[in-house]
């Protein structure tokens, strides 16, 4: 048994790993739930119940960096309301869409918000444009959660 959940966790930190960076893929849940089963695996051992609190939190964290970035971009290059909630919805009609879906999602969906609030192209083209920045810094975010949760695992355990 001990082998199958192994398996099973090194199958889902890989996963989740390259879920930080692929879209429609829940990188942050795999990737805790593979250091969760990787503990149980060891009876919970040498990783214990505050350790795994804190990687559910870096997890939840990692997932909330996700969704909550391209609106807090186009909100830093002026966006209305209206625009940051269009890139969030964006992000998350975006993510059935593969890579391109991703990264034009919080684009066009602030795009459509501002021009539906303000009527004016100048200030949607930057509320497009800080959506996508703050994806991509979302991203990044992301991918330093992620490593962090693993970090964190292996110095726990280790040490």
């Amino acid at each position: 048994m001990t082998v199958l959940l192994w398996i099973l966790a090194v199958l889902m930190v890989i996963a989740g790993l390259a879920g930080l960076v692929l879209p429609a893929v829940p990188g942050p849940l795999l990737l805790f739930a593979g250091l969760f089963t990787a503990a149980w695996a060891e009876a919970f051992v040498h990783v214990g119940s505050k350790t795994l609190v804190a990687l559910a939190v870096l997890a939840a964290l990692a997932m909330l960096a996700d969704f909550v970035a391209g609106a807090l971009g186009a909100r830093r290059y002026g966006a209305s309301p209206r625009a940051m909630a269009g890139a969030a919805l964006g992000a998350l009609i975006g993510i059935f869409f593969g890579l391109p879906g991703l990264l034009l999602g919080p684009f066009i969906g602030a795009l459509i918000g501002e021009i539906a609030e303000r009527n004016d192209w100048a200030a949607a083209s930057r509320a497009g444009w800080g959506a996508t920045l703050g994806l991509i810094i979302g991203t990044a975010a992301k991918i330093a959660l992620g490593f962090t949760m693993v970090g964190l695992y292996l110095l726990v355990r280790f040490l």
